[in-house]
């Protein structure tokens, strides 16, 4: 059985509503940061991290997507499979995984991006992240206008990896998603899926 490691609030929230909506037998380990259960399988101590029943691990959240959507190619949730769709897909698993997400590390953890300790300094960063993050929003927003999902072929793993990065935006930017329409509205259509309101109960709703 496949086992993925977890922690809430983390973008390991993406697997693991992909393996809700596949719909395979599965295990969800929820571990912290660092700990030695994730450290054991994980020297990084980060999530997610996959492991399959022979012990094969598989770490970073996009590429475990993609492994994931095609394994199980019945699910239907690869977004297409012509050279383009799966040229869109890679883009914006990029997009998201080193545009959008590391927008927020100044945001989630501004003391690692000054050398200055006072309380001004971080304040600065954590403007400065902010305002990083609501640009890369929008352009997730510009391209979800019109669209019910990311990509053309239809819900896939990209929407689900770009849930709880929209996630943090409600929650750490001022004024949340409020000028990014279409973006509140991908928030909404997931959070309305059963599959996803049953995942984020597991995580205790964060």
């Amino acid at each position: 059985m496949t086992t993925l490691y977890f922690a809430p609030g983390a973008c390991s929230l993406a697997p693991h509503i992909v393996l809700e909506w596949i719909g395979a037998p599965y295990a969800a380990v929820k571990v912290g940061f660092g700990s030695p259960e994730l450290l054991a399988v994980n020297p990084a101590g980060a999530v997610p991290t996959l492991r399959e029943d022979d012990g094969w691990l598989l770490t970073q959240a996009g590429a475990i997507l993609d492994y994931l959507a095609h394994k199980h190619p019945g699910a239907g949730l690869s977004g297409g499979d012509s050279l383009r769709a799966r040229a869109e897909a890679h883009r914006w698993s990029a997009f998201l995984t080193s545009d959008l997400h590391a927008a927020f590390w100044p945001v989630f953890m501004p003391y690692r991006y000054t050398a200055d300790p006072s309380p001004e300094a971080r304040a600065q960063v954590l403007a400065a992240g902010q305002a990083l993050a609501r640009k890369q929003l929008g352009v997730l927003d510009r391209h979800l206008q019109g669209r019910d999902w990311m990509l053309d072929g239809g819900r896939s793993v990209i929407d689900a990896y770009a849930f709880p990065m929209i996630r943090w935006g409600i929650k750490m930017l001022p004024g949340g998603l409020a000028d990014f329409p279409a973006v509140q509205a991908l928030h909404d259509r997931m959070a309305a899926d059963p599959a996803v309101q049953k995942v984020l109960a597991r995580e205790g709703g964060k």
